[in-house]
């Protein structure tokens, strides 16, 4: 059928029209999401830097951008790996310290040590093992063995922590392991405020078992794990270190372990006083 020339002009108008309503229709549409998708790359570029193996970041970044980065994790907790040059290495390593019961706490608390040469080899993860990162799922051996009367070690803690979305890759345990691990072994939890040193107090003296991340200090060259077990009758804290024994027997100054863990708080939240 012909089209005589009106209407072919027209048509071909209206092709013209929609074709351009469609390209800024397109235009209108990058223009809303780009800011998004900028914020959304830029917080994924940072959680990243918080949380990403390391040695990966080491192929890119050069100079005194590598020592930002590995300090910033350092700082907030998130690097807990133990290198084996460490004092805690070398002096945990090739030990068992099966059956190890503190007693002194007001309460039995069952021991673990994430150097123990049942498991300091075995992977947690892909990228390390219990021995070098294990410190979180071996502070939740210790609070759930303890707690529930059952023994799960640092293997079992390790695996379910992997299996759950725990582990972070190349730096240790995210934060998130405690109070889900403490759920999942029908434990409960609650916080304790950072600045409230009598709530710490009050919740061991109430027989809970509160477990903290410890920022560089006294127990720690970058993120660690304790479990604080209990108070003495002069004010001194008890704690069971995962990584050192040694540490484990000494009385800390509660105002070594507020300052240190409130460092190691700032990227996950405040304490977990667990029962």
């Amino acid at each position: 059928m012909a089209i005589d020339p009106l209407t072919a002009k027209l048509l071909a108008q209206a092709a013209a029209r929609a074709a351009t309503d469609e390209e800024s229709r397109r235009r209108t549409l990058i223009l809303i999401l780009a800011p998004i998708l900028g914020l959304l790359l830029l917080i994924a570029f940072i959680l990243y830097l918080i949380t990403s193996p390391f040695s990966m970041l080491s192929q890119w970044l050069v100079g005194d951008e590598v020592s930002v980065v590995e300090n910033f994790q350092k700082e907030y907790g998130y690097n807990q790996q133990l290198g084996i040059y460490e004092k805690d290495y070398i002096e945990g390593s090739g030990q068992s310290y099966e059956g190890v019961v503190f007693t002194d706490g007001g309460r039995e608390v069952i021991y673990y040590n994430q150097l123990d040469e049942r498991w300091a080899d075995t992977m947690y993860g892909t990228s390390g093992t219990i021995g070098e990162a294990g410190c979180g799922p071996t502070a939740m051996a210790i609070v759930t063995s303890t707690l529930t009367g059952m023994a799960h070690d640092p293997v079992e803690l390790s695996e379910w922590s992997v299996a759950n979305g725990h582990r972070c890759e190349g730096n240790g345990s995210y934060h998130s392991l405690i109070p889900a691990a403490a759920e999942a072994y029908g434990l409960s939890w609650e916080s304790v405020p950072r600045d409230d040193p009598q709530a710490m107090v009050d919740a061991l003296t109430d027989g809970k078992l509160v477990v903290a991340i410890m920022a560089k200090g006294h127990f720690t060259s970058s993120g660690h794990f304790i479990v604080l077990r209990g108070v003495t009758a002069e004010g001194k804290i008890l704690v069971a270190d995962p990584a050192s024994h040694k540490r484990s027997e000494q009385e800390w100054d509660l105002s070594i372990i507020l300052d240190e863990a409130r460092k190691g708080a700032a990227a996950g939240g405040p304490f977990w006083a667990i029962y």
